[in-house]
């Protein structure tokens, strides 16, 4: 059961191109955000979508290989880990941000046309 213990899996479309950094300690790290759908009918009959945006961040190899493959629009998978902190603004107020860490990355669908020129 150790193994199913705050273990998250999503599956969506990255929102903007993922910003790399290379720490002074010599790791990489990725941080982005991707958007899942849900679809349902409301009490009318309408189909509503509903979307989720959720923030990934990967270090290490998956951060390099983001780096490398992963970009707007792309259709993607995630399996991590739900993890939350907070930091304190320069102006000091507190912040907390939830996000989710990637242990792996699968690469599923393409950009759509108008980001394929982008790349």
């Amino acid at each position: 059961m150790s193994t199913i213990r705050n273990k998250v899996q999503l599956i969506g479309n990255v929102g903007n191109a993922p910003e790399v950094r290379n720490l002074d300690s010599g790791k990489k790290v990725a941080s982005f955000s991707i958007a899942t759908n849900e679809f349902f009918k409301n009490s009318k009959g309408e189909k509503v979508q509903n979307t989720q945006w959720h923030n990934i961040v990967a270090w290490g190899k998956t951060a390099e290989i983001v780096e490398q493959y992963v970009g707007k629009g792309k259709e993607i998978a995630i399996e991590g880990k739900l993890t939350s902190r907070s930091y304190e603004t320069n102006e000091g107020e507190k912040r907390f941000v939830t996000e989710v860490v990637a242990h792996e990355i699968l690469l599923l669908g393409y950009a759509s046309k108008a980001n394929e020129s982008d790349s």
